[in-house]
């Protein structure tokens, strides 16, 4: 049982630690490989923007990546973020291999790209994340008291949907586990990590009011 308290703790303190903040993210499939990321970055809230998808594929010749055309004729892009999608309307850039979808994100956070299909024979189904989408009060300048409080909206809810994640992986976690040798249900770690995360996020509430009441 000390072994499951241990895991929890350490979720408790790492697990809220570091935010899922991307830049362009190259994954690779077979022998290609496929870029995705805005067109814009920072991606701002409200603010016309667009998916860019690059394919690249060796060149046997020179043995660097070359750039492929025609590489969504089977495929598909769909965007994601939280229980929300969406199938991207893919254009082709005017530079070969170039693709990408205009877009205006409505709610900060973060977002994945679907990509899926076959790719010239190869079959393709990936989930690439991009960078997080950020409130308007990243371009204002100089930042008013509204914005300063946008800011701090906008660290709340991204602290909350990490809390979020944590729970749900320490539930899916809690259902491999079986009882302990002396009847222990390990239901009793899974409640005391929620209890922390709990806490963890009443803790974030309280600072985000207190300075909001600063301001």
């Amino acid at each position: 049982m000390k072994k499951y308290f241990v895991l929890l703790a350490a979720l408790l303190v790492f697990g809220t630690g570091f935010s899922g903040v991307h830049a362009h993210t190259t994954v690779e499939v077979g022998s290609y490989e496929i870029e995705v990321g805005w067109q814009d970055e920072p991606p701002v809230v409200g603010i016309l923007n667009a998916i860019t998808i690059d394919i690249r594929e060796p060149n046997e010749e020179t043995g660097a990546y070359k750039n492929i055309s025609n590489g969504f004729r089977s495929m598909d892009a769909t965007v994601m973020s939280g229980g929300a999608s969406k199938v991207l309307d893919v254009n082709s850039d005017p530079s070969p291999g170039h693709y990408y979808a205009k877009i205006i994100p409505t709610k900060i956070g973060s977002m994945e790209v679907k990509v899926k299909g076959d790719l010239n024979g190869t079959p393709v189904d990936v989930i690439v994340p991009i960078e997080d989408v950020e409130s308007t009060s990243v371009l204002d300048f100089p930042p008013s008291s509204s914005s300063a409080s946008g800011q701090e909206i906008g660290a709340l809810k991204n602290a909350l949907t990490s809390l979020q994640k944590d729970v749900s992986n320490i539930k899916s976690n809690v259902g491999d586990v079986s009882l302990t040798s002396d009847g222990i249900s390990i239901e009793s770690a899974y409640n005391f990590g929620v209890f922390g995360l709990s806490l963890g996020a009443a803790a974030v509430i309280i600072a985000i009011i207190a300075m909001l009441r600063r301001k």
